[in-house]
């Protein structure tokens, strides 16, 4: 099981039922009470059942309440020293930096926890299995799928991405059972994302995705979801904080893929360096 303490918590948060985000809501609040009460008086402070605290435990992934107080006492005893104020109007601009930096590092580091080994396992042998892949996003998304492609296309692995929507649609049409596509959506659940999704189905590619949401609707049809772990500020969108764990994960991905087919990919990177030589002065 990978790791998911806190950072779980808040990526499961938007899919939970209403007592479900009462209790997250008190061990987001309260996590160094969790570690130290038992789960009747858990119960007994949310006025909910002992069993509605255990199928939350195994909603978020824990075989039950005593496992996820074994995953969040490491955080508690040895929590993390960093700035988590928002940023505000008084603030000058190296203090804005400082935020913003300390806010990609605790995204990057809440990721890492929430990130499943076997799902990055399989989506490094899809891609390497792969006739082509092809990186699709819509919006912001977009961003992160070129510069999937701007990877990729060095990788051996051959690559493609489009910035047109009808574009990725016309391409994704295209598609075999051979060929893998790479859908980025944060929140899971945008339509263009799900209707793309709905058409590479039926053309029986596999499917890789990255976004913020377990539960929601891409990132429970894809044949693998990878997921990121970000926090919303008055200035900043959870969506915007997440793009730096997508890249990250990206370049984790690459970095795997070239080092398991080191021959074709030095190849294909001496190719790149050729073509793009005469550009540089």
């Amino acid at each position: 099981m990978a790791k998911i303490g806190l950072a779980g918590i808040r990526s499961h948060y938007p899919r939970l039922s209403d007592k479900e985000k009462k209790i997250a809501d008190f061990i987001l609040e309260h996590p160094e009470k969790i570690v130290h009460q038992t789960i009747s008086q858990v119960a007994d402070t949310l006025d909910v059942a002992d069993a509605t605290v255990s199928r939350f435990c195994k909603r978020i992934g824990y075989k039950g309440y005593q496992a996820l107080k074994i995953a969040l006492a490491p955080e508690i005893i040895a929590p993390n020293k960093m700035l988590h104020e928002d940023v505000n109007d008084q603030d000058a601009a190296k203090i804005v930096a400082e935020k913003i930096f300390q806010s990609n590092i605790r995204t990057l580091e809440n990721t890492l926890q929430v990130l499943d080994d076997s799902g990055l396992e399989r989506a490094a042998a899809l891609l390497l299995g792969a006739r082509k892949a092809e990186f699709y996003g819509f919006g912001g998304s977009n961003m992160v799928a070129m510069d999937a492609y701007h990877k990729f296309v060095r990788s051996g692995v051959p690559a493609f991405a489009f910035p047109d929507a009808h574009l990725q649609l016309m391409s994704a049409s295209q598609l075999t059972n051979q060929d893998v596509a790479f859908i980025f959506s944060h929140s899971g659940a945008s339509k263009d994302a799900y209707q793309l999704l709905q058409m590479i189905k039926k053309t029986e590619a596999k499917t890789i995705a990255i976004t913020g949401f377990p539960k929601s609707p891409i990132g429970q049809q894809v044949d693998v979801a990878l997921h990121t772990s970000s926090e919303e500020t008055d200035y900043r969108s959870e969506a915007l904080a997440s793009r730096i764990a997508q890249l990250s994960i990206i370049d984790a991905l690459y970095v795997t893929v070239i080092m398991r087919q080191k021959d074709k990919a030095q190849a294909s990177m001496e190719k790149v360096r050729n073509a793009i030589a005469a550009t540089k002065m």
